[in-house]
This record gives C-alpha cells, structure tokens and sequence, in this order.
C-alpha cells in the first residue's frame, strides 16, 4: 500500500484553487477600474474620454467583472493581459528595464497572471459552470472558458 504523494495531492485541488486565483485576481483587477472610473478607494478618476487612463480603466472594470464571474474567461483575459503590457511598455518601461526599478511590478504581474488564464481557463466556481451543475442554461449558450 502506497502513500500518494504530496503532488498527487494537490493535483486534485488544482481547479479550486485556480478558480479561487481567477476569482482574486478579477476583483483586484475590477477594483483597479473601478478607482480610475469613478475615483474611489483612494484615487482620482479619470477624466472621461482621456486617452489610455479612462479607456483602460473601462477595460480593467469590465473584464476584471467577467473574470471575477468566469464568464467568458479566456477573451477577458487576454484583452487584459494586453492592456497590462501596453501600459508597462507605456507608461513604465522608459523608467528602467526591471519592474522594481520603473514601478511597473503591478502590470507586469497582472499582464502574466492573465496570460496563464488564457492557458488554463476559468477552473472552478465559475458562474457558467455552477449554473450548469444547478441545472440551468445560462442566457445565450455562455461558455466558462
């Protein structure tokens, strides 16, 4: 009889546990869109219209949403994943070649981060899934991933 090891294991919380990481990482990205939009938790917003400050953070509002929800989860990341490379290449990567150097550490990890859910997709809890298992369609054939 043998022991299972600690990576089979933890092999069969991986989707948990990504789909706890999608869920994280989608409200901290939604929270970001939310203080450039409407100018809460401490920051000013952005002026409506202002060229890439109100349109990203429309951006990071709304697919830090459908991230959060595992709602169309890889296209929402993707997008996402882009808009946190062209503000580090931007807004950041004239300040030095490191992320600690030009303080770019924030889009770096968000543009990575959503990089991997485009791979590996929702995991689980996502509203899609769930409303599956409940037994319900969700509107409009809505797929997780």
């Amino acid at each position: 009889m043998s022991t299972p090891s600690l990576s089979d294991r933890l092999a069969g919380h991986q989707p948990l546990v990504l789909g706890a990481f999608r869920i994280v990482l989608g409200l901290l990205f939604a929270s970001e869109g939310a203080a450039t939009v409407f100018g809460v938790l401490g920051r000013r917003s952005a002026p409506v219209g202002d060229w890439p400050f109100w349109y990203a953070g429309i951006i990071e509002l709304a697919c830090g949403v459908l991230v959060l929800l595992g709602v169309v989860t890889r296209g929402a990341a993707f997008l996402s994943s882009g808009i946190m490379a062209f503000a580090y290449f931007t807004e950041h990567q004239q300040d030095g070649l490191f992320p600690l150097q030009n303080g770019g550490l924030s889009p770096a990890l968000f543009c990575w981060s959503f990089l991997m859910l485009v791979f590996f997709g929702p995991g689980a809890l996502s509203l899609p899934g769930l409303l599956r298992r409940a037994g319900t369609s969700p509107a409009g054939d809505v797929r997780a991933g």
